[in-house]
């Protein structure tokens, strides 16, 4: 499980996950992008970041996962279910079933 601490912060901003990098980086060749598996389990998530140094495609392959815009905007997943999030959106994601959620996380390279 993932439960990593922000700088500054006693909170984690991503509880209750696990996540595998399938393609990419330092996995293979890729090198415009990446691709991992995450799960998380009911409850898990990732806090809200305001932007990140890339962007990001999310496909969500088994249950539902909630995502949060910048605008307080709920944006439900489901099965089959994907999204584009631009590297200066900023996204919050939660799982709040009670059974685990399982998507592809498409990263690509990060903007200088």
């Amino acid at each position: 499980m993932v439960s990593a601490t922000r700088r500054g912060t006693s909170r984690p901003p991503i509880t209750d996950c696990s996540c595998f990098r399938l393609q990419g980086q330092e996995q293979t060749a890729p090198t415009q992008f990446s691709l991992g598996c995450t799960h998380f389990l009911p409850g898990g998530g990732a806090d809200f970041s305001p932007s990140r140094p890339f962007d990001t495609t999310l496909l969500l392959h088994r249950r539902e996962i909630t995502i949060t815009d910048k605008d307080a905007k709920d944006i439900v997943l489901k099965k089959d279910d994907s999204i584009f999030i631009a590297g200066d959106e900023g996204r919050s994601i939660q799982n709040k079933t009670q059974y685990p959620a399982s998507m592809m996380v498409i990263l690509g390279t990060p903007k200088s």
